[in-house]
């Protein structure tokens, strides 16, 4: 995608001793950058805070991160926000995450047609309370004409769960007869994913130190750089996007090839 290279420098000035924009090969920016916002019920906890103000402070980390990509030219950025499994958190946190879901697209959307970002969900999100599963729609239709970044919410979303569903769906082609079983292959799925279209994540980051997928993206990140840091989302800003883009640019991705010299 193309970029401002003005606004970047600008929007990354004053840099911190450790990273800098000079450490980026602008050039070589991942097409696609997922990341498994987590932290913060951690980051609220060290603070004496109720775990619902790390989710309100996550925001603030999130429209910086969309912001940063934009300003770096990422085609696509994508984010797990809230999975199959967080329907067993406690009914107020998950009451407050699906008001704070819905109120925040809202807030976003004149920021989405400043910086032409296009909104996607990956997930189920029809199983969603109806206030939120119609502004997810509105934020559909009002960004659709957009031709910048994709910006993908995965929200109620397991991979698992998607996995699932596209063999399903290929079971009931071919039981259609719209599909032969010796068509079923890698193309096939990938059609069937709630990420059909996009390319594979390139750079996956997950915050908070852990190190584990959490039934997030599993087809998708079959050759993904990964990237984890220990800082809680509610800290992450431009600084720790750009150590991770450093990171995956000192890497030599192979794909199960030889390593080249």
């Amino acid at each position: 995608m193309e970029f401002d290279e003005e606004k970047l420098r600008e929007y990354c000035a004053n840099p911190p001793e450790d990273v800098s924009l000079s450490d980026i090969d602008l050039g070589r920016i991942p097409r696609h950058i997922s990341i498994i916002m987590d932290g913060n019920g951690r980051w609220a906890q060290a603070r004496g805070l109720d775990r619902s103000k790390g989710h309100v402070a996550g925001v603030e980390s999130l429209r910086e991160t969309v912001t940063s990509c934009v300003r770096l030219g990422v085609d696509n950025l994508s984010v797990y926000a809230f999975s199959t499994e967080n329907w067993k958190r406690p009914q107020q946190e998950v009451n407050l995450l699906m008001h704070l879901f819905g109120t925040t697209l809202l807030k976003e959307l004149p920021l989405f047609h400043q910086e032409n970002v296009r909104l996607r969900f990956l997930g189920d999100i029809e199983a969603l309370p109806e206030a939120t599963y119609q502004v997810f729609e509105e934020g559909l239709r009002e960004t659709q004409g957009n031709t910048g970044m994709t910006f993908a919410l995965a929200v109620n979303y397991g991979s698992r769960a998607e996995i699932t569903r596209a063999a399903r769906l290929l079971a009931q082609d071919v039981a259609d007869g719209g599909l032969r079983p010796e068509d079923v292959d890698a193309d096939a799925i990938q059609s069937r994913l709630y990420t059909a279209g996009m390319p594979d994540p390139e750079l996956l980051i997950r915050t908070s130190g852990e190190l584990r997928l959490s039934n997030y993206l599993l087809w998708q990140l079959a050759y993904t750089e990964f990237y984890v840091t220990k800082t809680l989302w509610p800290d992450f800003d431009r600084w720790e996007l750009l150590r991770a883009i450093r990171s995956f640019q000192g890497r030599n991705r192979r794909f199960g090839g030889v390593a080249s010299k």
